[in-house]
């Protein structure tokens, strides 16, 4: 296990480590572009990605989600996407950029290391759009199912969502953690419910992937309000978070100080 110790200003930590560059993206949130700052990290220097990305809901033929009502999150409804990212990209331009993010983490990952990318699938056109575009070429070993509660926003074309997935992205050495594959590929775990964040990862969500390896250092790219440090944190590991906004880079750093729990029950 890496040894650190959590700050937030230069020159505090105290970190050893088998890839001493990378000493310095420890146990902080590195606030800009994902891939920009994942282009300065060097390369086989994480051991785990943890992430769940924006899911571009507000580019939808259904025209996006309206509002949150009948949703499980406070405001479930995105009405005006991520503070610093509108949820509404050109399709064609967001698998793109999803592709070259994955890519990103790849080059990051040891050849032990895998990446939980958690996305959401949906209907568009009448056609289910399962996001193979994305991880198309990439050694996707599994797919998880989260199965979670749906909301109430039912459509008469098809079946009311109750799940999303979790495609494991792993490289050719990776293994799980002792016994940890018992628990299945269906995972019931609840929606995060007491966050302010517009679409949270579940504390629980991401406590089971990191303890179902033997990880010292997780990465998530899109660190939201932090839930990934939070559990990175509870199950002693380093971790390293990017984030685009200001304001949830504050959310990640009262959360691990211990200021707000935000559903790490």
């Amino acid at each position: 296990m890496l040894k650190h110790q959590i700050r937030f200003s230069e020159h505090t930590e105290t970190v050893t480590s088998e890839f001493p560059q990378s000493a310095l993206w420890l146990n902080q949130v590195h606030q800009g572009n994902c891939l920009d700052i994942m282009g300065q990290m060097p390369a086989n220097s994480v051991d785990l990605v943890v992430t769940s990305p924006p899911y571009n809901l507000k580019n939808s033929t259904g025209n996006g989600l309206k509002d949150g009502r009948g949703g499980k999150w406070p405001n479930a409804g995105l009405i005006d996407g991520y503070a610093d990212h509108s949820d509404s990209m050109p399709y064609d331009a967001y698998i793109a950029w999803q592709r070259d993010c994955l890519s990103a983490m790849m080059r990051l990952l040891r050849d032990d290391g895998a990446i939980f990318y958690n996305h959401k699938w949906r209907v568009q056109n009448g056609l289910l759009q399962d996001r193979a575009e994305i991880v198309d070429g990439f050694p996707v070993r599994q797919v998880i199912i989260w199965q979670r509660p749906g909301g109430f926003n039912h459509n008469p074309g098809y079946f009311l969502p109750t799940y999303e997935v979790i495609y494991l992205i792993a490289k050719s050495d990776f293994v799980l953690a002792p016994k940890a594959g018992g628990v299945g590929d269906v995972w019931s775990i609840q929606p995060a419910r007491s966050n302010p964040h517009p679409a949270p990862f579940p504390f629980e969500l991401a406590k089971r992937c990191i303890q179902s390896t033997t990880a010292d250092v997780v990465l998530d790219p899109f660190m939201g309000s932090g839930t990934t440090a939070v559990a990175a944190q509870y199950c002693g590991r380093n971790w390293i978070g990017i984030e685009l906004s200001e304001e949830y880079c504050q959310m990640t750093r009262s959360r691990v100080q211990g200021q707000w729990r935000a559903d790490r029950t």
